[in-house]
């Protein structure tokens, strides 16, 4: 085995903090594949927010008692490694840091807001490992509390992706409030599927796939109640759809509703959740589906399971995004070698994370991206790329970070440039903006053999340069663009001092 394959028996951990419901599944990884240990689920519906978009009190008090819960099961199994992903609730949330910075204390794990793109991958590479392993073409779709991702995706590789704003919580909110079930919101419900269906119906057509696959939560749960009908045996079909609209029609309130294989916590979005299928069915023809058990959780191991052993997807994002955009590779490499050769000097007494180190190198390597739009103020059209595209593998924050860093290249720094970043994590953030500049200013100078007296020290927050003077005179560019930065290190806190050795 070498260093970089995956310990057999080797514990891993996931939690989903979905909108209506937080799973947790603990597992071990043998040779690539998981064998469950343990599952929980919880009805939490954290996307309940007020009318501005905010997480209620309560909400938020629902979700930390139950990760207070999820807690005592990790402790007491002491996964190796663990990863908790915030989904739709917490995408769209304006105060979300209300959640996770006590959440993150409770866990003591960081929470990874992911995006809808994101979500969908993990969720396919949790089906995919369920199927088995032909060549057909499927469509996987998760019916969530807030929103819907579909993906087409080939073997273990997803296709395409998307996510759209439509889930069985908030739509029961919208069309079906209070809990009343009445046939006219459940067509409005219907409707708008059909509606935000059309918008990616060109690329999701029948035509496109040879099997339709749906995933957990939502679909499983009507699955259960048309095979306990005795409509079908399993799966999902039209007919099986419209007997099961009728019965639940039938019923005023969600409270009434009494059928056999209904959890009690589906009660209350099953009836928009159906809506929902129904509108997504007729929009892209789809005549029948089978379910997997496979879902956002098995997902997210199967991810860790690559970052630490054989594949880190996030390493195929970042060298995607430098073909995209015809970064120059020798100048990146260069880069990434400066910025972790100041790392490596001053994460001791500046504290920085492995995680943050590792952020800091995949900003050092896309830093340069933008200049495909225009070398002019190239580090901001960096940023806004880093920050608005669809990067595999990375969370929210973790863009938000990247692009908060390359935002700081140049020029004066600007204050909201940290705007997105918790409070809790800026100081480290300010320090590696530091670091990432200045390994960008080193650029200019090919070789660090031709500094063998080059010495960085972090001393509290004052970094200092240590350099021949020879060198400093053969050098006047690199040594006036330190010079020149040293007003907006100042601005972030950070003082940088430059000593010639004579």
């Amino acid at each position: 085995m070498t260093d970089n394959d995956q310990k057999t028996d080797e514990t891993l951990a996931a939690i989903d903090l979905g909108s209506n419901s937080f799973h947790l599944m603990i597992a071990k990884s043998q040779f690539g594949e998981l064998r469950p240990v343990h599952a929980l689920a919880e009805k939490v519906q954290l996307g309940e927010t007020d009318d501005a978009g905010m997480l209620t009190p309560s909400a938020i008090t629902r979700g930390l008692t139950c990760l207070e819960r999820f807690k005592q099961l990790i402790d007491s199994t002491s996964p190796e490694k663990i990863r908790i992903v915030g989904t739709n609730a917490l995408r769209r949330a304006k105060n979300r840091q209300a959640f996770i910075d006590p959440a993150e204390q409770i866990m003591d794990a960081s929470i990874d807001v992911i995006y809808g793109r994101e979500e969908a991958r993990l969720i396919y590479l949790g089906v995919a490992h369920t199927l088995s392993d032909d060549a057909n073409v499927r469509l996987v779709l998760d019916i969530g509390g807030g929103s819907t991702e579909f993906i087409l995706g080939e073997r273990f590789e997803p296709k395409r992706l998307e996510s759209l704003q439509m889930g069985c919580v908030s739509y029961g909110r919208r069309y079906l409030p209070d809990g009343f079930i009445h046939r006219e919101g459940f067509e409005a419900a219907y409707q708008r599927t059909r509606i935000e269906v059309s918008h990616i119906r060109r690329g999701y057509h029948s035509k496109e796939w040879q099997e339709a696959v749906g995933s957990s939560g939502t679909l499983r749960a009507i699955e259960t109640l048309i095979s306990t009908a005795g409509w079908r045996d399993s799966g999902i079909d039209r007919d099986s759809l419209e007997k099961l609209k009728r019965v639940l029609l039938a019923f005023k309130h969600v409270e009434e509703i009494s059928l056999d294989g209904l959890n009690h916590t589906r009660k209350g979005v099953v009836t928009a959740g159906l809506a929902i299928t129904l509108g997504i069915f007729d929009g892209l023809q789809i005549e029948e589906m089978r379910t997997s058990p496979g879902a956002l959780r098995e997902g997210v191991i199967y991810d860790l399971i690559g970052r630490f052993g054989h594949e880190d997807v996030r390493t195929r994002t970042v060298s995607a995004m430098q073909q995209r955009y015809k970064v120059d590779q020798h100048i990146a490499d260069l880069v990434c070698r400066r910025v972790e050769t100041l790392a490596s000097a001053t994460v001791s007494e500046w504290g920085l994370l492995g995680s943050e180190v590792d952020l800091l190198i995949w900003a050092a390597a896309m830093h340069e991206v933008g200049a495909a739009v225009s070398q002019k103020n190239y580090s901001q059209h960096s940023a806004y790329l880093v920050l608005n595209s669809d990067l595999p593998g990375f969370a929210q924050q973790d863009q938000e970070v990247m692009a908060a860093l390359i935002s700081g290249l140049r020029g004066k720094v600007r204050s909201e440039i940290l705007d997105a970043i918790p409070s809790r994590k800026r100081v480290n953030v300010v320090r590696m903006m530091i670091l990432l500049r200045l390994a960008v200013t080193l650029k200019h100078v090919e070789e660090m053999e031709d500094i063998p007296d080059l010495s960085v020290c972090a001393n509290g927050e004052t970094l200092t340069l240590t350099y021949p003077q020879d060198w400093g005179e053969a050098h006047p560019l690199t040594i006036w663009e330190i010079q020149q930065s040293k007003p907006s290190f100042e601005k972030l806190g950070i003082t940088v001092s430059l000593s010639a050795l004579t």
